[in-house]
């Protein structure tokens, strides 16, 4: 029985009341198919596991536009909106909100990404990924890159 078959069996859960925290993520692919991966920073939630370089939508701005002014201010690049290709996104619950993130793959930009605000940046193979570890929402948008690339 699969755990969506087990949960129908259950009671209804309630409603859930967080407050739904939205943010843009890119996977950033060079030229040899790697993705660029971000270490977060210490003094931060989740520090010093790797995730996708992005940050959260602002008031009134799409994710595309976040993700420009993001990947700006984090690595020091330039894109454009139509750098950016929807492939997934998550939306997973953590204790006090429930992330909900769109991925984009970017392929397009201006400038060596460098580590303005992250601990870390490394380039990394999609089969290889899986050995860094990231926050939980990010895991399942692996396997669409990987599937993808």
């Amino acid at each position: 029985m699969s755990k969506c078959e087990e949960a129908l069996d259950a009671p209804k859960p309630e409603r859930p009341n967080m407050p739904i925290v939205h943010v843009a993520a890119a996977a950033l692919v060079d030229a040899d198919g790697r993705v660029l991966l971000a270490q977060r920073p210490q003094g931060k939630s989740m520090a010093g596991l790797w995730e996708f370089p992005g940050g959260k939508v602002e008031e009134g701005e799409t994710p595309e536009f976040a993700l420009m002014r993001e990947l700006e201010e984090e690595l020091g690049i330039e894109t454009r909106p139509c750098c950016f290709s929807p492939i997934a996104f998550a939306s997973h619950g953590y204790e006090s909100f429930h992330l909900l993130m769109p991925l984009f793959v970017c392929r397009v930009w201006r400038g060596i990404p460098r580590a303005a605000e992250h601990q870390d940046l490394r380039w990394v193979r999609p089969v290889d990924m899986f050995d860094y570890p990231m926050p939980a929402a990010d895991l399942p948008l692996v396997s669409a890159l990987r599937d993808l690339l």
